[in-house]
């Protein structure tokens, strides 16, 4: 960056790199610092060097046509066009060391009876299990639903907000359904981080920040000094209570109660003919010691398949691991063709969320300090671009359109 920036976003997942870009459309100079040696956050595709760049999400893994936000800065970036179809396949459920249907685990008879619960019951306010328990039926939640919204928060869902789950967002026909990227979802914050007007800085631990007038100051482990008038944090919720002692501290305060999930993610390519099961979405684990598995069958290749599994953090080493993925997948460990281990943290959002939110929206109110990332609205990724668009309103004003990238 030849000049001062005007606005620092610490953190460079899609939420810090979407804050970015607004920010940027706006004409500010944005410098983004990233503790990771790579942009993208959880939004990352390991790709096998010794496999021709074979690749597996370790993290995000779909992308849908109801990502509006999303799908307006991929098209402003020149790379929706990339959006690439996946081949549909099923989960199976993984119970008792057993591979099943989805469906052996439903009880008809008490969904039937349960459903109407469900469209009577006002879901905020509510926890998972409140409002899927008595909508459901607490059968089908305890041998089907439960497990299945565990997999895709991977972290215990009884006391996740039942609003934070699922929201219902519009749809775009003129873009797949869900979709994935010619190299994975990665290539979405690596086209953000090389946007124009974005500086990104890896490899930078901020340790501190603090006023400046009427800016910011922002140290790194480095030793290097940053000062912008606009500050976005977009980083883990502990990691921002800590940054946010000397600049907010009542944000700080209420930050500090977001708890973490710490997810080791195993994953694991196999020539296809060492997998003793036929091609699937994933595994839904309602016993198993891994929280769910996703597969990349849904981009067929000629010799290869891929897999991620989400185990809770620091329960299992990598050989065991490997050892419980491939019982689940009818494979023998010895014939894993290459592995890697990632470490995802997610939010452990909790019931009452929302209102935390409204507070910490009110601690902020007025100020140019932003706050955003995947623990406000929701874990998805339209979840995280949607706080970073209404924190830049908020502060800046309506966003603007950056010209359509070549």
């Amino acid at each position: 960056m030849s000049q001062q920036p005007t606005h620092i976003v610490i953190g460079a997942g899609i939420s810090g790199l979407c804050a970015a870009h607004y920010a940027a459309a706006a004409g500010h100079e944005v410098l983004v610092l990233e503790a990771a040696p790579r942009p993208g956050g959880c939004m990352y595709s390991h790709h096998f060097e010794d496999l021709n760049g074979y690749w597996v999400e370790a993290g995000s893994h779909s992308c849908f046509n109801s990502y509006g936000n999303l799908l307006d800065i991929m098209e402003q970036r020149g790379i929706l066009g990339r959006a690439t179809a996946k081949g549909k396949q099923s989960y199976r459920l993984w119970r008792g060391g057993k591979r099943k249907s989805v469906l052996s685990a439903l009880h008809p008879l008490e969904l039937l009876r349960s459903l109407p619960t469900l469209f009577r019951t006002e879901k905020a306010g509510a926890s998972v299990r409140e409002y899927y328990g008595a909508g459901l039926g607490e059968k089908n939640y305890r041998d089907l639903f439960g497990p299945a919204f565990r997999s895709v928060i991977c972290q215990p869902a009884d006391d996740f907000p039942a609003e934070a789950l699922f929201r219902k967002k519009p749809r775009r026909k003129d873009v797949l359904r869900s979709f994935t990227m010619p190299e994975g979802l990665g290539e979405i914050p690596r086209a953000l981080s090389d946007a124009p007007g974005v500086s990104l800085k890896t490899g930078c631990n901020v340790t501190a920040v603090r006023p400046d007038a009427e800016g910011f100051a922002v140290t790194c482990a480095d030793g290097s000094a940053h000062r912008a008038d606009w500050l976005t944090l977009a980083v883990p919720p502990d990691v921002a209570a800590r940054l946010l002692a000397k600049v907010a501290p009542e944000a700080a305060r209420l930050v500090g109660g977001i708890g973490m999930a710490e997810i080791d993610t195993q994953l694991l390519v196999l020539d296809k003919a060492d997998v003793g099961v036929d091609a699937l979405a994933g595994f839904i684990s309602v016993d198993g010691s891994f929280l769910s598995a996703v597969s990349r069958d849904f981009l067929d290749h000629p010799e290869l398949r891929g897999f991620a599994f989400h185990f809770p953090g620091d329960a299992l080493d990598e050989p065991a691991r490997i050892a419980a993925a491939c019982q689940a997948l009818a494979a023998d460990p010895a014939r894993v063709k290459a592995q890697a281990s990632v470490r995802n943290r997610l939010p452990a959002l909790r019931k009452g969320h929302a209102e935390l939110v409204t507070a910490l929206d009110r601690a902020l109110a007025g100020g140019r300090l932003g706050l955003t990332g995947n623990w406000f609205l929701g874990v998805s990724v339209e979840d995280c671009v949607t706080r970073s668009r209404a924190e830049h309103e908020r502060r800046i004003g309506a966003v603007a359109a950056l010209p359509t990238a070549a």
